[in-house]
């Protein structure tokens, strides 16, 4: 519990962390003009979530809304976890729901003029052992394995803005891979590293 004093011989007032919280975040769209805390306001909320994506493996895309007013779109999610198979195996799964919203997030940051470009999605295990045979950076119990990663990019962005976009968000693991041209981001554990 929190307790502050507000004016000289004004009463206390408590205020547990959740209130403390919420109580900073109104002061700080108060300081902001009023067009960019509506901005930001409907950046927290916004009513429908999009997501434009490219796979240049198979020339799929998906270019649509996957989240409108609080639900998701099962159909969108559906073509989603097609377009992000494993495309060695054509095995589908379903892809984690965060990491669907963490694609969006980055997509705000960035506002791209064109699809993000999915390198990897999904993979099934004996796609992975089959990749950690020929690369021994490649992790034994991968997040793709679980629908949980993906490896992307932006072109006519530098890796580098694109690693930055996900960095800022404070979510997840980043994976750098500046010659191969990608990052790879998951709904895993706060971590980084350079691949």
């Amino acid at each position: 519990m929190c307790t502050f004093r507000m004016l000289k011989g004004a009463s206390k007032i408590r205020l547990n962390r959740r209130g403390f919280l919420r109580l900073m975040l109104w002061a700080g769209l108060i300081s902001y003009p009023s067009k960019s805390a509506l901005a930001f306001i409907d950046y927290l909320a916004p009513e429908e979530k999009i997501l434009s994506l490219y796979n240049p493996n198979t020339k799929e895309n998906f270019d649509g809304v996957y989240w409108r007013n609080g639900s998701y779109i099962a159909e969108a999610l559906e073509d989603i976890n097609y377009l992000l198979r494993d495309t060695r195996t054509d095995a589908i799964k379903q892809i984690d729901k965060n990491l669907l919203d963490l694609i969006f997030s980055i997509s705000i940051k960035l506002k791209p003029q064109k699809a993000l470009h999915v390198i990897c999605g999904y993979r099934t295990s004996r796609t992975n052992a089959l990749l950690l045979k020929r690369n021994k950076k490649v992790a034994k119990n991968s997040y793709h394995i679980k629908g949980q990663a993906v490896d992307i990019r932006l072109p006519g962005l530098q890796t580098s803005e694109l690693r930055r976009a996900a960095y800022e968000l404070g979510q997840g693991g980043i994976g750098y891979y500046r010659r191969q041209r990608f990052v790879h981001i998951d709904v895993g554990p706060v971590r980084y590293w350079n691949g």
